[in-house]
C-alpha cells in the first residue's frame, strides 16, 4: 500500500509546494491500479459526494508512478474493471525531465500538478481541441480553475514516445493524455465526475 509514500490529502499540507524526495525507491506498478489507491479514491468520492453529478466512474490518477506507464485509471464502481491510459504531469512536477514526480504545487504558475480530488466540468474546444474544464475539491488543488486546469490531448504524449525516450513530455500542469485516449476519456469521465490525483510524499 502507497500510503505511507503519498500526498496525505487534508493532513496540513500547505497550499504552496511540496518538495518531494527522489522517486528513486518507487517501483512501476505492473498490474495497473493498486488496491490501496483504489480505496483512497472510494474515500474522496465519499467525502465529495455532494458535489458530483454521477457515482458510476472514477478517474484516478497515480502520480508514484512513472509517465512512461499507463497511471491514468478509469474505475468502473458498478463492475469493478479498469481501463487505463498514458496522462503527462506538470513540467514544474519535474524540473529535471526524469519522467518522475518530483513536487507538487497548487500555486498559479507553478507549472506543476496538483494532488487531490477534482470534479470535471464542461466540454469545450480550446487552445488544445476539445478539452474538459476541473474545479479542485480539495485544500491541495483549489487553484484549480484559476490555474486553468483541464484534460486535454497533447502531441507529447504517445505510446511511440513511452517506448523510444522512456517518459512522456510534460504539460503545464492540465491532465495531458494521448490524442488516441482524448474521446474515450472524456466519454467516461464527464462532466460530474471525480478524478483523483495522488502523489508521492516526502516521508
Amino acid at each position: 500500500m502507497l500510503l505511507s509514500r503519498r500526498l496525505l490529502l487534508g493532513a496540513g499540507t500547505a497550499i504552496g509546494c511540496a518538495v518531494l524526495t527522489s522517486p528513486a525507491f518507487a517501483t512501476p506498478v505492473r498490474d495497473g491500479l493498486s488496491p490501496g489507491l483504489a480505496a483512497d479514491a472510494r474515500a474522496a468520492l465519499a467525502r465529495h459526494r455532494d458535489r458530483l453529478e454521477h457515482v458510476d466512474r472514477i478517474g484516478i490518477v497515480d502520480f508514484t508512478q512513472p509517465s512512461r506507464i499507463p497511471r491514468l485509471h478509469v474505475l468502473n464502481l458498478d463492475d469493478g474493471t479498469t481501463a487505463s491510459h498514458l496522462v503527462a504531469h506538470g513540467r514544474g512536477s519535474d524540473p529535471a525531465h526524469s519522467g518522475w514526480v518530483t513536487r507538487l504545487s497548487n500555486e498559479p504558475g507553478s507549472y506543476a500538478s496538483s494532488a487531490g480530488a477534482y470534479v470535471t466540468r464542461d466540454l469545450y474546444v480550446g487552445g488544445h481541441g476539445r478539452s474538459m474544464r476541473l474545479a479542485g475539491l480539495d485544500h491541495d488543488n483549489s487553484n484549480a480553475e484559476t490555474r486553468a486546469l483541464v484534460v486535454h490531448a497533447a502531441w507529447y504524449v504517445s505510446p511511440e514516445m513511452a517506448r523510444d525516450t522512456g517518459k512522456l513530455g510534460r504539460s503545464e500542469g492540465c491532465f495531458a493524455v494521448a490524442t488516441g485516449s482524448l474521446d474515450t476519456v472524456l466519454d467516461r469521465l464527464g462532466p460530474g465526475r471525480l478524478i483523483f490525483a495522488s502523489g508521492i510524499s516526502s516521508s
